[in-house]
Order: C-alpha cells, then structure tokens, then sequence
C-alpha cells in the first residue's frame, strides 16, 4: 500500500522511525492494509504528535494498549525523539528540536507546493460557479458563491487535481426580457457611458424599473377588479400590460427576430463588460464560460432518445416524464408542446461538459435552495446510464444576510458586489491610515484593496459552505480577531522583521541553522503546526470545504504572535539564535503566504 502523504514527509527527511515502527509491530504479520499516520498530541497531553493504536489494532488483531507498549519500546531507542509517554492506547512523541524544526523548517520550499493528494487518487474535476443573470449586476450572494467557486478550484489544484473551472451565464428568459422591456420603455435611447455608469448596474436599474411598473400595473387591475386580489404576483403576470409584453418579447426572442435579438445583444454586451470587471477585481478567471442562449435546447434529442429505450414516457396530456420512485416522484423534461424545460437543459450541458472535457467528476456550487434540482438531475443522468453520475456533486451554500436585512434584487435592495468591494476597500483604507496617521503610504490604494478583498473572501470562507451567515463588513476588517487583515498582518509583521536584516523571503536565512537552540514551547508549537499544512490541505480537499484552512491559519498566526512576544527575533541572546528564529519566522510565513493563496487571498508587503 503506498504510504500516506503524512508519513512520507517524515520518511523522505530523513525520519524513517514512522516506516521503522510499522514493520518492528507488524512484524509476522499482513500489512498490506497495515498504515500509521503521526497525529498531533491533544492539548494537555504533554507531546508533538501522538500514535493512536486503535487505529490499526484490528489489522494487526492485537490488543491496541499492548501495541502501544511495543511501540514506546522501540521509540524510545530512537535519536530523533527526546521522550515517549505511553498512555493507554496512545503513544505520545516529543521530537528533539533539531527533528521536530528541521522537518518543518529545512524543507520550507517544498512542503506547501508538492500537492497533499498522493498521485494515484488525483482527478480531473470540473468545477462549475458563478452563473450570474445578465439582467442585472452581481451581488452579495454572488460573492459568496464565487468565492467559494474560485477558492474551490484553487484548493483542488493545490492539492495535485486537474480542475476545470467553468461558467454558465443565464442570459435568457423571461428575467432578461424584463430588463428588455423597461429599457425600450423608458431607457430613451441611453447607454452605459451617456449614464455614466458601469454596464451591469445601467441594465440592472430597468430590471427594477419593469418591477415598480408591473406592481403599478397589479395594484391598478386589483382596485379595478376586486375578486383578483387574492391571486398571486404570478397568476396575474399576463393580465398586466408590461407582463404580456415581456411574455411576447421572450416568444419574438426564440423565433429569432432580429430587432429583439439586436437590443438583446446590445444589453447583454453591456452587462457583461460589467461582469469582467467584478470577475477581474476578485480575481476569478474560468477555463470556459457556457452561455445558457447556446444550451436552452440541449437536452431535448437525449430526451426523445431515451423515450425510445423506455427511460421517459408521455403523459396523457402530452408531457414527457420520467418516474423517480417515492422520493423524487415524478418529473417534467418536456413540456406538452414539446419545449424544454431547465432540468432538460442540464442533462444536455453536463453531457457537453463532459464530452469537451472528460472529468472523473463535476461539481456544482449552487444555493442550498436548488438541493432538489440536483438530486433530480443526477437521478436522471443515472438512469442515461451516465456512470460518472455517482461521481456528481452539488456543492450548496447557504445565504449571505447583513446586519440590514435580507436583499431582494427586484426591489432593488441586494448589496451590489462592486459597492461591497468599495466599502470594503474603504475600511481597510481607514484601519491603514489609522496605523500611518503621520506618513500615508504610497501604495495605500493598493494595500487597501488586498487588505479589503482579503476581509471579505477570509470572512465567507470561515465557515462551512451549507452555513447562512451574517457578514458584518465594519467586524471582517479589522487587524484583530479572527479576520483575514490578522492573518495577513502575521504577515506583513514576518516582512518587517526580515527586511530589517535585509533577509528575503524566497531564500533560506541561513545555511547553517543550530534547530536545537529553538527548545521554548512557543516555538515547538509553531513547528508542530507548520507540519500540519499538507494534512490540513488534503482533508479540505476531500471535505471541498476551505473552512478548515481558515482555522488553520488563524491558529498559525495566533501561534506565532505569541511566539513574537515572549521570543525576541531581532534581539536574541546571540546570533546563532536570532538566526534559528528569523529562519522559523520565514517559514511561518511560507506556509500564511500558501494558505492565504489557496483562498485566493493576497498578501500585502506592509500593512
């Protein structure tokens, strides 16, 4: 069995007593299922890492406290371990400080970029987000969602995966022929530029304008024909002037008509210049974007093919359906007039998808609201005979909400994503100034937008995806708590401290470092979790949730900041320890640096 990424890393460096343990207890015995992994001593346990016996006891069919006296037999003849304590099950290790600090420091170049996924279990994976309406700018929820998407991928491939990252932008419907609508009835013939204003947010304003008309219109039919007042939004939509001409726009749009399909065009380029610019700013980039005006009408030949094999049936009313069983029940994939509906186009463009790209797997970062549509979806793909299908994954989010309220974009009430950033951008701005009230730096702009967007991605990235979560922007800003500008501030600090000697960060301070003048607890604790990174990175990958890493990192920097106050850097008894120190500190940078980069989140040189 090959070995697990964790205990490679001992092996390779030279700490081989991990592969020396496994063969002394298995000794006689089949070990081809047989692993030992070090894991970090709990709290309160007195160690650096600790074996836990139960973990292969049943393999070795032993009794897993007898295994652990065994095992601190044999550790405690080892060089690289200054103690073992065995208790119960579980064998505790302290490493002496030239292991422990060699392994987590010597080989600072490669341990965060090696890949946590041994290269047997690497995948192509597609990875779909984003998929905004071009009816409007993005907002609050979008945000989240791309940054879930882009960190996503970003972890995926740091981990060894190929990934795909791929786009599909809504820019059909009815939602679109609204904003189609109020333009032609009120737009005057203006444009992004003669309004003076970005393309998303121009065509974003008619949508809310079709709105405020359409509910002119609905209070004015209910007043003039009281026994509608207790039928919804919806069923009335056709009764209402602008409802009928939306309706009739969408039908000229699908007929082909050129003068819709011109203004569309138009609205549509206009919006998405918008979108480039949100993507550019958070620094979301796709290795394909779909436009669902291509993939409407896929779908529909796998639909009436797989009525021949028996897999959908035609209701009586003229419906296509397929039957789920008891918990999916039935579905509609072609209407009575033979129209597709929005699930006919998924089977379509999740089999185009995997034709142009043949991924082992794809993955759908999508609001927790659509659980069902994707279980339907994947139920279907299954009966197709799509064996990838098990290896599907809807990849739900829970909503975004404010110290304000809740959005509604029709009411004109979300939180643009571009305002967001602003804002964002704008407090960190205010939080730097306050730290250079004297001298504002020159890079002040820039340091501003890394620190503001780091607040913002850190902040949504905290928590499990499926979580809805209130984002307070004035809290995620600040340089103390658990923020990304603390993180990023563990950081800047590193900078400091190693520009004052004039020391980079890509280069090892010394080629001569005695690790074992680094004995403090505060040090030692570093060390243990800097060689956590690559466990942390393979679990996160395989849970496709960088919650983790935000954890990880937040205790990292904690870590080291209590290191900074009671171990002096700069001002070490003697050069052999301030050396030792300064190389630590550039490695706990390292591993800050990588993690912050896998979620997409930059580092400012200062704060």
């Amino acid at each position: 069995m090959e070995r697990s990424f964790f205990r490679k890393k001992f092996f390779v460096m030279g700490i081989d007593f991990v592969d020396g343990l496994r063969d002394f207890l298995s000794a006689g015995a089949e070990w081809a299922s047989f692993d030992i992994t070090l894991e970090p001593c709990p709290d309160g346990m007195g160690g650096d890492f600790t074996v836990n016996c139960f973990r292969f006891a049943k393999v070795l069919k032993a009794n897993p406290m007898d295994l652990a006296e065994r095992a601190g037999e044999y550790l405690r003849g080892r060089s690289e371990i200054e103690s073992v304590d065995v208790v119960k099950a579980f064998v505790n290790i302290v490493l002496s400080p030239e292991a422990l600090h060699g392994m987590a420091v010597a080989r600072s170049e490669e341990l965060p970029g090696e890949g946590a996924v041994p290269a047997e279990e690497r995948k192509r994976i597609l990875v779909e987000y984003s998929a905004p309406n071009t009816n409007k700018p993005q907002h609050l929820g979008h945000v989240r969602n791309n940054t879930l998407g882009m960190s996503l991928v970003s972890l995926l491939r740091k981990a060894g995966h190929d990934v795909v990252a791929v786009n599909l932008v809504n820019d059909r419907g009815i939602h679109i022929c609204k904003s189609m609508v109020a333009y032609r009835r009120f737009g005057n013939g203006a444009t992004p530029e003669s309004a003076g204003k970005k393309g998303d947010h121009f065509v974003g304003d008619f949508y809310v304008e079709f709105e405020k008309e359409f509910q002119r219109q609905l209070a004015e039919l209910k007043t003039s024909k009281p026994e509608l007042e207790g039928k919804s939004s919806d069923e009335l939509f056709l009764e209402t002037d602008i409802g009928r001409e939306a309706q009739e726009t969408l039908r000229e749009w699908e007929a082909g008509d050129e003068k819709v399909r011109g203004l569309w065009k138009t609205m549509n380029s206009w919006v998405l210049a918008g979108f480039e610019e949100t993507y550019r700013r958070m620094g979301v980039e796709f290795d394909k974007t779909y436009y669902e005006s291509g993939t409407y009408s896929l779908g529909r030949d796998i639909i009436l093919d797989g009525m021949e094999k028996g897999i959908f049936n035609r209701r009586a009313d003229g419906a296509v359906v397929i039957d789920l069983g008891k918990k999916l029940g039935e579905k509609v994939v072609l209407r009575s007039d033979g129209t597709s509906v929005y699930i006919t186009q998924d089977i379509g463009t999740t089999l185009k998808k995997r034709d142009e790209f043949a991924p082992d797997s794809q993955v759908w970062v999508v609001g927790d609201e659509q659980k069902r549509h994707f279980e339907v979806l994947f139920a279907i793909l299954a009966r197709l005979g799509v064996v990838e299908a098990e290896n599907f994954r809807h990849l739900a989010y829970g909503m975004v909400n404010l110290p304000s309220g809740k959005m509604k974009s029709r009411e004109g009430t979300v939180v643009d994503a571009d305002d967001l950033f602003d804002e964002m951008a704008g407090l960190a701005r205010s939080a730097t100034l306050e730290r250079h009230s004297e001298n504002v730096p020159d890079d002040v702009e820039e340091r501003s937008e890394t620190i503001g967007m780091g607040a913002l991605k850190f902040m949504l990235l905290k928590f499990n995806p499926k979580t809805t979560i209130m984002f307070n922007p004035e809290e995620s800003v600040k340089f103390e708590g658990d923020t990304g500008p603390y993180v990023q501030y563990a950081c800047a600090r590193i900078n400091s401290i190693l520009r004052k000697v004039g020391v980079s960060t890509d280069e090892p301070v010394s080629a001569d470092i005695d690790w074992s003048l680094l004995s403090s607890s505060y040090e030692r604790r570093i060390s243990v979790l800097a060689l956590q990174y690559p466990a942390v990175l393979r679990k996160a990958a395989s849970a496709m949730d960088c919650s983790g890493i935000v954890t990880y990192l937040l205790d990292l920097s904690k870590a080291f900041n209590r290191f900074y106050r009671e171990c002096p850097v700069l001002a070490a008894d003697n050069e052999s320890l301030k050396l030792a120190r300064l190389e630590l500190c550039r490695r706990v940078r390292g591993v800050l640096a990588d993690g912050l980069d896998v979620l997409t989140i930059g580092v400012p040189e200062a704060m």
